[in-house]
Parts: structure tokens; C-alpha cells; sequence
């Protein structure tokens, strides 16, 4: 515990470097400023929603020491499942990319048919993040969650090839509409993709459309408290404000990050991980209802008053998080793997390693009644 003397020389510096910082605030209230005359209010609009989700690493991880199995699982709003592996650090990279293909040569999984669109057969090909390691060492620890994240784009993708939708349709995914995981100009040809589809559904009488959807975002962050000192988005009623590229730009580290494709139709740098465009969105009418960061898909930004008033109803109904909106989260908790479902997969991590054990099997039954945690006695 800080002594009292302490105490005071630690509060006479916190409290000099936050009056040496407080241009930093000015200057971001001067930015904020800029939404003030871009508020919109939400009005209902009618419409289906689906979202897509894939589960958390958190909540998938299966950790016992040497082994880490990861169960990567995506499935939507309404539990259809569209897939479920378990892989570890030590996966070999290469026979999992010749997984996602049949004997044949064709695609075998949502995957597969995304990396056949894109013109690639190995997953090294894919993104620049997963590299081979024949010699079963991991390269990477984090290379799962990037392969995680491949599969729930690939699964989006052929929700919009293969699905036949019976009515207009918003598509909610599960984090903002970018990526960086993708290698070369890849994410930007399946953001194409993404448009073809679109366009075939709608030519066929469906409008479908395409949301991200984040619990928070770099921009959000830099920007929420000088949003509240200058009123920003503190409306009576459900709104929405688009943000300015610019502002987007100053909170990240890589301002490719926030580049749209009008910036290289401007002569600047082409877009390679953007495919959305960034709003403030609050759905609940009070004017401390929380503020969401929502990615529209970049060619039906001007179609954001239909597409936010469609979310409107179904983020109403949010619960147990409020205003936020309830097809994604009935979502998380039908990919969430907990309680029941983590003891299963833990038992079956349990098994196969019994089973390849043989003779030496009972040792890991006598191990498991074993405490991993002797200490823990003490209370």
C-alpha cells in the first residue's frame, strides 16, 4: 500500500503531466467537432437479419501442458454450423491446406472454395502470417487465430454464394469490415467477390447487405471522451454519424488501415485491407445509450439509413448487452464452447491422448487425479 508521502508525490506528478497533455484533449474536441452536422437520426426500417461469429479464443482454447488443441467453430444466429476442427500451434500447415481439398482437386470446405476464388492452393499463399513448419515446430503461436479468422471470412463468403436468401437480408459479421491477414491485393478480391454476389442477389429481387459490426475500435477509444464534452452523438433518439476517413486515419498506427478505395480513386495508395466504411452508431434513445462502431460494406454506404434502421429493431431487442444487436449475440453464445461443451472437448482431449498412450494409458488416469495445483490446499 502507498505510504502517504508517496501518495502525494505520486498525485503531484499525475496530476502535472495531465495539464501538460490537456492539448492533446483540445485538439481532439476541434477534430470530434467536425461530426456535429453529420448526426442522422435511425428510423425503422423493416428487414431479416442473420449475423456470423465465430467463437473467441478464449473460449475455445483446450490448454494441458505439452498440448494446445484449439477448437476453431463458426456458426450464425439461428445455430447452423458451418464449421468445427480442432487444431494446435504444431498443426503441419501444409496438410491442413491440402485438407480444405478433396482427392479431386476440388474445394472441400468453405475455405477451400475461398482460396479456389482466389487463385491459391497453400495457406502460406493466403496470408503472409502462416508460415510452413514441416519440421512440426510452431512458427507462430498466434497463427491459429489467423487461420480462425481466414475461416470465418471464407464461411461468409459462401454464405453469399451459396444461400438462398427468402427475404432482404442484412448480414452481420462479427468485427469491422478489414483485414490485414490477407496476403497481396487478396482481401481486395474478395471484397470483390463479396460485390458479385451482392449484385447476383440483387438482380434476382433480394437486397442483401453487409454490416461489421465491433465492440470497439482505436477510433472509438481516442475520441469517445471528447465526443461526450462536446455533446457528440448525445441525442434523445437513435443515431448514426459517418466518420471522415481523416479522423479515422489519426488513431491508427497504420493509416493503411483506414484507406478506402476512394483514396486510390483519388491517386493515392490502393486500398488492400479495407472493405467497409466506418459509422458511430447508438441505437437507444437516451443520450448515454452506448455508442457502436459499425462497418457498412463500402459500395451501400449511401444505402445507410435503410440498412441502420433494418439493425435498429433488432438491436432494440439486445440482451443481455443493450442497444447492441441481438442476432450477434445470439450468435456468440451459440458458438460460445462452455460449461457442458468445454468439459466434453476436454475429456476428448483426455481420450486421445490415452489412446495414444496404449499400454501406458492407466498412468493417465492415475495423472488426472492428480492435483495440478497443490498449492491451492492453502485456501
Amino acid at each position: 500500500m502507498l505510504d502517504p508521502e508517496t501518495h502525494d508525490r505520486l498525485k503531484a506528478a499525475v496530476f502535472s503531466q495531465i495539464g501538460q497533455d490537456m492539448g492533446v484533449l483540445a485538439v481532439l474536441r476541434d477534430e470530434i467537432e467536425e461530426l456535429r452536422g453529420h448526426i442522422r437520426r435511425i428510423r425503422p426500417h423493416t428487414t431479416t437479419s442473420m449475423s456470423l461469429v465465430g467463437t473467441d479464443g478464449g473460449n475455445n482454447q483446450i490448454r494441458f501442458d505439452p498440448f494446445l488443441v484449439q477448437v476453431v467453430r463458426v456458426v450464425d444466429s439461428s445455430n447452423n454450423e458451418y464449421c468445427v476442427e480442432a487444431v494446435t500451434p504444431t498443426t503441419d500447415v501444409g496438410g491442413l491446406s491440402d485438407a480444405q481439398f478433396n482427392g479431386s482437386g476440388e474445394p472441400r470446405t468453405a475455405l477451400g472454395a475461398m482460396m479456389e476464388f482466389l487463385g491459391v492452393r497453400q495457406l502460406t499463399a493466403l496470408s503472409h502470417m502462416i508460415r510452413r513448419n514441416d519440421d512440426g515446430r510452431p512458427t507462430s503461436p498466434s497463427w491459429v487465430q489467423v487461420y480462425r479468422e481466414l475461416m470465418e471470412w471464407a464461411v461468409l463468403f459462401q454464405i453469399l454464394r451459396d444461400k438462398d436468401f427468402a427475404n432482404d437480408t442484412i448480414i452481420v459479421f462479427d468485427g469491422l469490415l478489414r483485414s490485414k491477414v490477407f496476403a497481396r491485393e487478396l482481401f481486395m478480391r474478395l471484397r470483390d467477390g463479396f460485390a458479385e454476389q451482392i449484385d447476383r442477389h440483387r438482380k434476382t429481387g433480394r437486397n442483401i447487405y453487409l454490416v461489421g459490426v465491433a465492440k470497439r475500435s482505436k477510433v472509438l477509444d481516442r475520441y469517445r471522451l471528447a465526443m461526450a464534452l462536446q455533446e457528440i452523438l448525445r441525442t434523445t433518439y437513435p443515431a448514426y454519424a459517418e466518420i471522415p476517413r481523416d479522423i479515422e486515419a489519426r488513431a491508427y498506427t497504420w493509416s493503411e488501415y483506414a484507406r478506402g478505395s476512394e483514396v486510390a480513386e483519388q491517386g493515392g495508395e490502393a486500398n488492400k485491407f479495407v472493405a467497409g466504411k466506418m459509422f458511430f452508431v447508438k441505437f437507444g434513445p437516451q443520450q448515454d445509450d452506448p455508442i457502436w462502431p459499425v462497418d457498412l460494406f463500402e459500395p451501400q454506404t449511401s444505402q445507410a439509413p435503410e440498412i441502420l434502421g433494418a439493425l435498429l429493431a433488432d438491436a432494440t431487442e439486445g440482451f443481455p448487452v443493450p442497444f447492441y444487436p441481438l442476432c450477434l449475440q445470439r450468435a456468440h453464445e451459440n458458438a460460445a464452447l462452455v460449461d457442458f461443451d468445454f468439459d466434453v472437448i476436454q475429456d476428448l482431449v483426455f481420450d486421445g491422448i490415452r489412446k495414444e498412450l496404449a499400454d501406458e494409458a492407466p498412468r493417465m488416469d492415475e495423472f488426472q487425479l492428480q492435483s495440478a495445483d497443490p498449492s491451492g490446499q492453502r485456501y
